[in-house]
């Protein structure tokens, strides 16, 4: 049974691991510079280079797991083992990080981080490609790709809501503790629920397979190109922000610490309350379309960021909640488009290769990131910025970086993305062709 035809039940099944996966996100990125750079002694610069070098491992790993799950099968079955494997590995490499023993030094961090990164790439990866694989309808793939990420972004704000509840401050071992439990605890319960309940469906095209069908043909994919463009280059309009969020509640808006939560959970909640009105918007203008107008409304409420005083907190309030609204379509509906994309990939070439693409998919997010952190850093330092003495000048340049970029990124993204050619008519024909590809081979054996 495919996605849209489900039982709710079994869609919850496939979205609830999402949420676990979020949950270590925020201790992983934000809180283990401070935990082994300051609390374990081991100095910021040796904790930064160990997990630098980590995460180097895990963007270059997810197209050769993306590429092996296509490939692999055990038991008839591609993408249920990893992720059983990726947990398996993830679970113990997350509580050895975050609940380090005594003593823990440059090792135990490079070798731990090592393996938590290639446990969430052999879950998440594989996980991506099922449910692109799973739900085949142009809208129905669409709405199961928003109750995963609503799920996500559930768990983001949970996590927040945990860390802030048991104190931010120069320790926060409670609350990394805490979510290092609940994050194995609900892993140990959603991974098993998931395996067990929700089909993993047969791959799709098989009978046809074209000359010269690998890496060289997907990158000279034409729609897929332009839909990873589009994607990486508005990754770094939201990434530029999100590296300076706290500088510029800080110093460009002046709030205090303890507000700086109300702007997060605004944000976060806004993304999960505005999905199921993007999802209705995609139905009636197609799915690209949908994205464009989400991506244009942070332009318009972007543009009015550096006309803001200090202390005009309201209005910044409903420029996050309005920001947020929009990152639920970022996370809704791209990775829908990406699956029509491949549906066309499979019906050129006869392989099913949702791992590889959403490999390529995932590199492009982290590599994004970096990039926006890369550059709105830097670029701070470089015009003269001083986080330890903000004059008028500096906080200019921080409010200017701080906006201007996503407005001109985000501009440029729908640009690309708003006469993106395959609409849900096309795929229907592309889905029909498919089906009847699968058909002819079914006949041909059973002829046999």
């Amino acid at each position: 049974m495919s996605a849209p035809g489900a039982p709710t039940w079994r869609r919850l099944a496939y979205a609830a691991p999402a949420f676990v996966l979020a949950l270590p996100i925020i201790p992983v990125y934000l809180h283990l510079p401070r935990l082994y750079g300051v609390s374990l002694g081991l100095g910021l610069t040796v904790t930064g280079l160990v997990l630098l070098g980590a995460r180097l491992f895990d963007t270059v790993s997810d197209p050769l797991v993306g590429w092996l799950s296509d490939r692999l099968r055990w038991r008839g079955l591609r993408r249920k083992p990893w992720i059983a494997v990726g947990a398996l590995i993830a679970g113990p490499a997350m509580m050895q990080l975050l609940l380090p023993p005594a003593g823990a030094g440059t090792l135990h961090l490079l070798i731990w981080s090592v393996l938590l990164y290639a446990g969430w790439t052999m879950v998440s990866v594989p996980y991506l490609a099922w449910g692109a694989e799973w739900a085949t309808d142009y809208h129905g793939r669409a709405t199961l790709t928003g109750w995963r990420e609503g799920f996500g972004l559930a768990g983001l704000v949970a996590a927040g809501a945990v860390m802030a509840a048991a104190g931010d401050g120069a320790a926060p071992a409670t609350g990394l503790h805490l979510l290092a439990w609940l994050a194995l605890i609900g892993g140990a319960v959603t991974v098993p629920v998931l395996l067990v309940l929700v089909p993993e469906p047969l791959p799709p095209g098989g009978g046809h397979r074209a000359e010269g069908a690998g890496w060289r043909a997907i990158l000279a994919n034409k729609l897929f190109l332009r839909l990873l463009v589009a994607w990486f280059v508005n990754g770094i309009a939201n990434g530029v922000p999100a590296a300076l969020f706290l500088l510029y509640l800080r110093h460009g808006l002046e709030v205090t610490a303890a507000e700086e939560g109300m702007f997060i959970l605004a944000y976060f909640a806004a993304g999960i309350l505005a999905i199921p009105l993007w999802l209705g918007l995609a139905r009636r203008l197609g799915k690209h379309r949908a994205w464009a107008l989400a991506m244009a409304l942070t332009c318009a409420a972007f543009i009015t960021v550096p006309f803001l005083e200090a202390r005009e907190i309201l209005w910044f309030l409903g420029v996050c909640m309005i920001t947020g609204m929009a990152l639920g379509a970022d996370l809704a509906l791209p990775p829908a488009i990406q699956g029509d994309v491949v549906d066309v990939d499979t019906w050129r070439h006869g392989q099913a290769r949702a791992g590889t693409f959403f490999a390529l998919w995932s590199m492009a997010t982290k590599l994004a990131l970096a990039v926006a952190v890369g550059v709105a850093l830097p670029s701070l330092a470089a015009l003269g910025f001083d986080a330890a003495a903000v004059d008028a000048e500096g906080r200019l340049v921080l409010v200017v970086i701080y906006a201007v970029p996503a407005v001109v990124l985000k501009g440029l993204a729908v640009l690309l993305v708003w006469s993106f050619p395959l609409t849900g008519a096309k795929h229907a024909v592309v889905r029909r062709r498919l089906q009847r590809r699968a058909a002819a081979n079914r006949y041909g054996m059973e002829a046999g």
